[in-house]
């Protein structure tokens, strides 16, 4: 009985010992690790966010206003002035600043023939939207749009094929759930498919549903926009609207809503509509009729090509919750016209990660 003890007292204490052993060569690797990462010079990468902004000017007429520079524009964040990154107007690419002014901060290019005061079109002079944007758009198939249902149908499949410069549509449409008819997607026939199957359905989870979207597309990088057609108030959700504002806001993707004249009965939805729009940048439109309603994503195409894509990295703030975003032009030329762009975003936690350098580098990404 002894023999059988300290036999199961030398197996633990030789298992002890081993789990010693390793231990210490875990240890011993580790430390020599680290020692070589101190000798390669090693870094900590910072990773912020890169705030983009669409911006559409319009003067008091309500026409666009073209051949604006990046000196232009003055950005700040709860009142810090912001040095901008990029810049892109319409359908050009986005280029980084420097690339658009020179070391003097002038113009590379004359901006138009009248440097002095910048073009105006009308938004029946350029016939293609923003090059490289993603376009989601959101169709109300509740219960609501049984009456419309086939003009409705029309005045979106028109609207799909009228965006030849963007690079990728979605198409979803919604009731008491979301339905991802088309995603994100080159093809416009695939697109028109989904756009043709659709059939009434259930009540409406309008806010539910355009939250799913809005996640869906932040996923993708570049430019982004929603556009929702609704045919009534929200019925069934249980998500408020201000939730889904506030992700819209904070990553960088504008709304557009298209209703009719039923939801513009309804005070609080006219209200949740306008305001949920102009926050993210977008607008909000109350079609009387199926030509309204076309008229309508006219207006939306048209807006698209005209906006002002701008990018900044944030200075330093101390404030890790709800920053306010301002807009404005410089130099007494540009008053009088009007901005319109999201009017804040909520920054994401930061982020380290290390590596081997000879010196500290910044890492930024972001959303938006």
């Amino acid at each position: 009985m002894n023999g059988i003890t300290q036999r199961a007292s030398g197996h633990k204490y030789n298992k002890a010992a081993r789990y010693f052993a390793i231990a210490c060569g875990l240890l011993l690797i580790c430390g020599t690790a680290i020692q070589a990462q101190k000798k390669e010079g090693s870094h900590i990468h910072v990773i912020v966010d890169l705030v983009q902004l669409n911006v559409a000017v319009t003067d008091n007429k309500g026409n666009y206003v073209t051949g604006l520079r990046p000196q232009d524009f003055l950005v700040s964040e709860d009142g810090i002035s912001q040095k901008l990154a990029t810049f892109s107007e319409g359908n050009e690419r986005t280029r980084r600043v420097t690339e658009v002014t020179g070391s003097d901060g002038k113009p590379t290019t004359p901006a138009n023939d009248t440097p002095d005061l910048p073009a105006q079109v009308s938004g029946e002079t350029l016939g293609s939207i923003v090059s490289g944007a993603s376009v989601f758009i959101l169709f109300d198939t509740s219960n609501y749009m049984y009456r419309g249902f086939v003009f409705a149908q029309d005045a979106i499949a028109d609207f799909v094929r009228s965006l030849e410069g963007a690079d990728k549509v979605a198409f979803y449409s919604y009731s008491r759930n979301l339905s991802r008819e088309a995603a994100l997607t080159a093809d416009r026939a695939t697109v028109l498919r989904g756009v043709r199957t659709t059939v009434a359905g259930d009540d409406a989870a309008l806010y539910n549903c355009l939250l799913l979207t809005v996640k869906d597309a932040a996923q993708y990088t570049g430019r982004k926009v929603i556009v929702v057609f609704s045919n009534g108030p929200d019925n069934a959700s249980m998500v408020p609207p201000e939730d889904v504002a506030e992700l819209a806001q904070s990553t960088g993707i504008p709304i557009y809503m298209i209703s009719t004249q039923q939801a513009r009965l309804e005070p609080v939805s006219t209200a949740v509509f306008e305001r949920m729009t102009a926050a993210t940048g977008g607008k909000a439109y109350f079609a009387k009729d199926w030509k309204e309603e076309r008229r309508a994503f006219a207006s939306i195409r048209d807006d698209l090509a005209h906006l002002y894509a701008l990018s900044y990295y944030p200075q330093s703030n101390p404030n890790l919750g709800w920053r306010t975003i301002t807009v404005k032009l410089a130099g007494d030329r540009l008053k009088g016209y009007h901005i319109r762009t999201r009017n804040g975003y909520r920054p994401q936690p930061p982020r380290l990660s290390t590596g081997g350098s000879d010196s500290a580098s910044l890492s930024l990404e972001g959303p938006g």
